[in-house]
């Protein structure tokens, strides 16, 4: 049986020293540019000096209306490649393998913050989002490969291409949101086709040296789980990406949809031929047992949000302790500022119920 330790290798010829990633979290804490702040960059570093073997950053922007959130990290412009050349460096000079989430909000880019009205695959009233026209859907594929340059550029070791949680791509894939008539909507084979062109221009451009993993999440947003399922062993069969990272919200839950309650929402996944892909998933993984137990199953490893907020070295403590709880909740500034959050990460943490002690 695998143990959180191991050290695994992906189809790129990348090893990852254990079985920890850490997730891409939003933290609100660089500049309104995009370019890599201090406290961001001591934020990632500490992680990877607390034993994570795969530090990814937040989600960070490859175009400049695709901003989701104030402070984001960007990679849409060649002056972001001197904050991230200095971020990689210091994450690999810790034995982690340093990744960059590729993200586009789309229609849940806030007006207010890119100032212009957002866009989507079709016109969304709710959000006041205009539709993509083909050029620009063409524009926002090649935004996703030049960024990916970039990371490579920087020194990273790879990207994971944001397809969850019901951002721009996540957009494409829900047949409730896109309604286009073209090659990019209507099937799931269309609706999907822009998630495939990315990862193959990416390929093209990076070499097969290059890791590559795809988000994504198969609930909410307008998701279907079975739809989910059919993409991530399309993915898989494609040879060009080596894992997939499934956003599960709760690993642990059954799923919404009733007709899919035969088992649990991880099984639905483990059940997948991955080949030589690997899997990680995220959701509600929070000590020591809970490691031990998602990682009987056939998940490659465990993706860390919540627990990596609150311990730096979350990695070193499961490791040496099997049965490690995180601190309770909730917790506060000043154990926060020490685990290496600045006060504009506090702030946003705020959001969360019952995490931050006010």
């Amino acid at each position: 049986m695998k143990t959180a330790s191991e050290s695994i290798t992906f189809r790129c010829g990348a090893t990852m020293k254990n079985r920890f990633m850490l997730a891409p979290l939003t933290n609100s804490q660089s500049l309104e540019n995009g370019i890599l702040s201090d406290a961001e960059f001591n934020w990632l570093t500490m992680r990877a000096q607390g034993g994570f073997g795969l530090v990814m950053t937040c989600a960070s922007h490859v175009q400049e209306n695709g901003k989701g959130f104030q402070g984001q990290l960007g990679i849409f412009n060649d002056i972001h490649i001197e904050g991230h050349q200095r971020l990689a460096k210091e994450l690999k000079s810790h034995g982690a393998l340093a990744v960059v989430q590729l993200h586009h909000a789309g229609m849940r880019a806030p007006k207010d913050l890119i100032n212009q009205q957002p866009v989507c695959p079709s016109i969304d009233k709710e959000t006041d989002s205009r539709q993509l026209t083909l050029e620009e859907t063409k524009g926002v594929i090649d935004a996703f490969i030049k960024a990916a340059i970039r990371a490579k550029t920087s020194g990273y070791d790879g990207v994971e291409i944001h397809g969850a949680h019901g951002y721009l791509l996540c957009q494409f894939l829900s047949k409730e949101i896109n309604k286009r008539q073209d090659i990019y909507g209507g099937s799931l084979e269309n609706r999907s086709r822009i998630v495939f062109e990315i990862i193959e221009g990416i390929r093209k451009a990076c070499g097969r040296s290059f890791l590559i993993g795809v988000r994504l999440s198969p609930e909410r947003f307008g998701m279907d789980l079975n739809e989910i399922k059919i993409l991530a062993q399309n993915l898989i069969d494609t040879n060009l990406i080596d894992f997939l990272d499934i956003s599960l919200w709760d690993c642990f839950k059954m799923p919404e949809d009733l007709n899919y309650q035969d088992k649990t929402l991880l099984d639905h996944f483990t059940g997948l031929n991955f080949k030589d892909v690997k899997l990680t998933v995220a959701g509600k993984i929070s000590s020591g047992h809970d490691v031990h137990e998602i990682l009987k199953n056939k998940v490659d490893f465990v993706t860390i949000g919540r627990s990596a907020i609150l311990h730096h070295n979350f990695p070193h403590r499961v490791i040496e302790n099997p049965n490690f709880k995180p601190a309770s909740l909730p917790v506060s500034k000043s154990y926060l500022k020490k685990e290496g959050l600045s006060n504009s990460f506090i702030e946003y943490m705020n959001r969360w119920p019952n995490f931050v002690q006010n």
